[in-house]
C-alpha cells in the first residue's frame, strides 16, 4: 500500500506521516515549499503546490499511489471571506483535479472537510442531514464535498471533522487548545463564545481515521469528531482546569460581539455511530487527549 499526502507540513499531515512510519507503510509526503516536518525523511518529502494539477500530476506519476489523503486547505475562515478566489482555488479547484487524476489512475481519495458545511441549527449532525454552510470558506467545502458525491468516479471518501488540535512541528497556524494554554498561561484576559458548540477533535485520532479508510479501501461520508460536544468557552475552561491555570480573567461573550466577517454555525457536533461501525474508531475522550498533549 502507498499513501500521498497533501498537507504534510499541516497538524494533520504531520500526524498521518508519524503514524504510516510507525505502521511501515510507503508514503509520499507533498506540501508547498520546503519540509517543515523534522520527522519526515526529505526523501519521503515532494514539494506540490496543490493548486497546480501539473505539479499533482508529477507526483502521482513518480509515487504511483493507492491512495491519497488530501489534508492541504485554506482553513483561516474569516481569510477565506477577504480572499475568496485564493480559498476556491485551494478549497474546490484543486480537489477537482485530485479527483480527476485519480480517477485516471484508480486512486482512492481521501478528502477531509469539516462541520462548517452544516448551518448549526439542528446539531449535532449525521452524514446523510442537509447541508447549509453560512461561509465563503463553507461554500468551498460543501462545493469540494460536491465534486464527489456527483462524481461518475466512486472511490473516495469523505471525512468530515470539527476543531483539529494537537501539537506540530512549524506550523503555519496554531490551534484553540494550544491558544488557549498559551494566553492562560500568560494570565492574559480572554473574551470566550459561548453559544458556540463545537466537538473538538484530537489530530491523532483523525489522522487514524484517514490511515484505517485507506486500510479498509472505505468509501462515503463519515464524521470523525471527539465524542463530546460543548461550548468553545467550556473548551477554553476545562483547558484552565486541567492545567491548574487561572480562569478569573476568562470572560464569556456571545458570538454577535465579536464582529467576525464570517459567520459560524452555532451548534454542530457529530453523530459518530458511523464511523464506530465501520472504521472501529473509538476518539480520546478531551482530557484524555490533553493527557497526551501533556
Amino acid at each position: 500500500m502507498r499513501i500521498l499526502v497533501t498537507g504534510s507540513n499541516g497538524l494533520l499531515g504531520q500526524k498521518i506521516i508519524a503514524q504510516l512510519q510507525v505502521k511501515g507503510i510507503d508514503y509520499l509526503a507533498t506540501s508547498s515549499g520546503k519540509n517543515r516536518n523534522p520527522d519526515c525523511p526529505d526523501e519521503c518529502y515532494l514539494s506540490m503546490d496543490i493548486t497546480s494539477k501539473e505539479e499533482i500530476e508529477r507526483c502521482v506519476d513518480v509515487f504511483q499511489p493507492d491512495h491519497i489523503i488530501n489534508t492541504a486547505a485554506m482553513t483561516n475562515v474569516d481569510e477565506c471571506e477577504n480572499k475568496e478566489e485564493q480559498c476556491r482555488k485551494i478549497n474546490v479547484d484543486a480537489v477537482k483535479d485530485l479527483l480527476e487524476i485519480s480517477k485516471e489512475n484508480n486512486v482512492h481519495l481521501i478528502h477531509v472537510s469539516t462541520d462548517f458545511v452544516f448551518d448549526g441549527l439542528n446539531g449535532p449532525y449525521k452524514e446523510t442531514d442537509e447541508r447549509n454552510p453560512l461561509s465563503i470558506y463553507a461554500k468551498s467545502k460543501a462545493d469540494s464535498e460536491d465534486l464527489l458525491t456527483n462524481s461518475d468516479y466512486n472511490n473516495w471518501a469523505i471525512l468530515r471533522t470539527i476543531i483539529v488540535f494537537g501539537k506540530g512541528h512549524n506550523l503555519s497556524r496554531s490551534n484553540i487548545v494550544l491558544w488557549a494554554k498559551e494566553a492562560l498561561q500568560k494570565n492574559e484576559e480572554l473574551k470566550i463564545v459561548n453559544d458556540q458548540f463545537r466537538a473538538p477533535t484530537w489530530a491523532d485520532d483523525l489522522a487514524w481515521a484517514c490511515i484505517q479508510c485507506c486500510i479498509l479501501k472505505s468509501t462515503g461520508v463519515y464524521h470523525i469528531s471527539g465524542p463530546e460536544t460543548f461550548s468553545i468557552f467550556e473548551l477554553v475552561l476545562r483547558v484552565a482546569d486541567f492545567y491548574h491555570l487561572d480562569k478569573t480573567k476568562l470572560i464569556a461573550v456571545s458570538s454577535d460581539t465579536l464582529n467576525q466577517k464570517a459567520k459560524r454555525p452555532l451548534r454542530t457536533g457529530f453523530i459518530l455511530d458511523k464511523a464506530k461501525r465501520d472504521l472501529k474508531y473509538d476518539p480520546l475522550t478531551f482530557e484524555e487527549a490533553l493527557s497526551r498533549l501533556k
